[in-house]
Parts: structure tokens; sequence; C-alpha cells
């Protein structure tokens, strides 16, 4: 049967300001002050030009309250590019995207199609958006279609958790799971469509995006866009490959981007901050840094396996996967993107914090609404 669909997304972007230094004169004396600058502990190190792995949540594609149209993501797109403009501008950067709503919207539209097509679609069709974006805020940008090899017999694809497409209120999920097969779970107070998500084994497009980096350095690559798409290598042809019926995360793709292009920092941007404690409470705490021991000491983020939690299981990834010294990782607000990079804004994560963990002093966490009336199945 045919059920109207309601797309309630709610995600949103805010403009971004620059962190500078503070310049003086003294009226009496005709003289001035030298510029200064103040950064974070928690920061890397200031004035030295990175290779840095930015990846930004399809969601911030998509700004609350508005439909999931074509003219809504490029005005979203529009509001973001300045802030990768001027990052790109600063260090030596490569972009990578999410594609949740978009995937899922597609599928809605495509019932035939497979998700390793839809996920190339989406790829270009994201892919162009931004590219258009960031020329118009002066930075050229290449989306490279990225393939990316998954083992087709991984045990992701017995629990599906990759939350793809709108979200719906518990009536009209249980009417979509009934009427289409699909494996539904709860998202915040609403629910959405869940598809296996696989890890990544290989980045075959990565040799491309080296070339762009070493011989392109005003060209800023787009890769692994949605996490890729996902394929496999048959086994009795390894060199042959087809497509397979999953979404990669795009977070665990990213970090294995940033770990093979030996990336000194890997950033995920999201719209709602760094890592908290006992988040949506009014005890909650923000994270300045930390290491990956007591991240996963304390399980920070696993409560919220459809958010949070993968993205804290990629920074991660990166830190004790990379075989460069001295990397960081980092999660914030896309609005906090130049402060995230100082250390004056979301959470750090790396080797060498003492006692494990520092706490972002003066900020509390917003609330967090959680499902209700769940629906019977």
């Amino acid at each position: 049967m045919f059920v109207q669909r309601q797309v309630l997304l709610r995600w949103g972007l805010t403009s971004r300001r620059m962190f500078s230094s503070a310049t003086a004169s003294s009226a009496s004396s005709a003289t001035s002050t030298t510029t200064s600058t103040t950064t974070s502990s928690s920061g890397p190190a200031k004035g030295k030009k990175q290779r840095l792995v930015v990846a930004v949540g399809g969601n911030a594609l998509q700004r609350r309250g508005d439909r999931l149209t074509i003219e809504n993501m490029l005005k979203a797109a529009a509001e973001m590019a300045p802030t990768l403009a001027m990052l790109a501008k600063e260090h030596e950067l490569v972009l990578t995207h999410g594609n949740g709503p978009q995937v899922g919207e597609l599928a809605l539209e495509r019932a035939a199609a497979t998700f390793d097509v839809l996920g190339a679609e989406s790829m270009g069709q994201i892919g162009y958006v931004l590219a258009q974006a960031m020329q118009s805020a002066g930075c050229t940008a290449v989306p490279i279609l990225t393939q990316v090899v998954v083992d087709q017999f991984s045990e992701a694809f017995k629990d599906p958790t990759k939350f793809v497409g709108p979200i719906y209120g518990s009536v009209e999920a249980q009417a979509l799971q009934q009427s289409l097969g699909w494996t539904i779970k709860p998202d915040g107070e609403y629910y959405r469509r869940v598809v296996p998500s696989p890890p990544p084994e290989e980045i075959l497009q990565i040799d491309a995006v080296r070339c762009l980096l070493e011989n392109a350095p005003d060209v800023l690559p787009i890769a692994c866009g949605g996490g890729g798409v996902p394929v496999c290598r048959v086994p009795a042809n390894p060199n042959t490959l087809q497509g397979v019926e999953a979404v990669i995360d795009k977070d665990a793709c990213g970090a294995k981007l940033a770990i093979e292009l030996e990336a000194d920092g890997f950033i995920i941007l999201t719209d709602g901050g760094g890592i908290w404690e006992n988040f949506g409470k009014p005890e909650a705490r923000e994270m300045e840094a930390a290491t990956p021991e007591y991240l996963k000491g304390t399980k920070a983020g696993q409560k919220f396996p459809g958010s949070m939690g993968p993205k804290v299981t990629a920074l991660i990834d990166f830190v004790e996967g990379s075989k460069k010294k001295g990397v960081w990782a980092a999660v914030g607000d896309l609005k906090d993107a130049a402060k995230i990079v100082t250390g004056e804004e979301g959470t750090f994560i790396k080797e060498d914090v003492p006692e494990g963990v520092k706490w972002r002093a003066g900020k509390t966490g917003p609330p967090r609404k959680e499902s209700k009336d769940p629906p019977p199945f």
C-alpha cells in the first residue's frame, strides 16, 4: 500500500565566526602594539599548516524544519562553504560528507534500485551541491566518486544500524515496516529506517585523492561521500567488483581515509558540539580533551548508537590506528570549525591528556528528547 510520508527533518546550520587575533593602538603615542594570539593547550600547535580530513554529516545539508529539496541543500551548503573555504586556505584539507537523509529519500523514490547505486547517486548529488557552494566561496572543489570495499559476510548485515531517510512518527513507522519490510529503530523521539553498515576495508580511489593533494594544492578533494559506494570483491575473481546492499558509516570511512592519507587531524563537524558526560541532564559537562583509553573505559557516546556513538568510535580508530606521531581527532559544531582547530571549542581526542580527560569550563549541555510511545513491533 502507499504510505504518505512526512519529512520532518530538523537539522540546521548557523553562520561561522573565525578566530582572530586582537590588535590595539595607542592614541596618545601614535605607536601600535603587536598582534597577540591565544590558543587552548588542548589544541594542536598554532601556526602549523596541517593535513586535515573533515567529515560533515548529511544532516548538515538539511536545516531543521526544512523539506529535503535541492534548493534547501544549496542554501545550506552556501552557509557552510565560507567556513570550509577558510580552513582550506589555512590547511591541507580533504572533505567527506554523509548522505543518510538523501540516500534514504532516494530509496523511497526508487524502490527497485540497490543501495550501492543509490549511494553513488547521492554522492554525485551532494558532491555537486558542495562543489558549487565551495566555488562560490572562492575554493575549487573536486568530488571523487569513491568505491569502498567491504566484507559481504560482515556481521553488520545481521543487525542493521545505519539510519537513512526521513523521520517518522510511531504509527507511520509501524505501517512502513509492515508494508515494505523495513527495519525501523528509534532515533530520538521519532523513528527511522536502518540498513546494514559494514566497516570499510579498502578505499579504491585513494591514489586519486593523494594525486590532488600532491599536485594541485589549491584544489579541495571531496572523497568517500556517504561512506563511499559499498562494493565487494568476487571470491572466485578478486579483481572483479560488485555492489553491496548497504550504507557505510561516513565517520568510519572518514577515519580510514585520514589514516590512509597520513593526516595530522580528523574532524567531525556536527550540529551538537563535542562529547558530553550525562548528556541532556542538569549536571552535563563537555569534555575539552580526552584520551582514547578514557573514552573506551567510560563507554562515551555508546548510549546514543545512532548519533554520537559511531563518531566517538571513529575518532578513537583514527588516533589509535594512525602510524603518524602526534595525531589528533576532534568533534564539534560546524559553526565553530575554526575554533575547533585551535582547541577552543569541541572535544579533542589525543594520546597525551593528563589524567585521561580535561573538562571544558562554563558550558552546560542541551536537553535531549527520548523516544516516546514506541511502536509495537
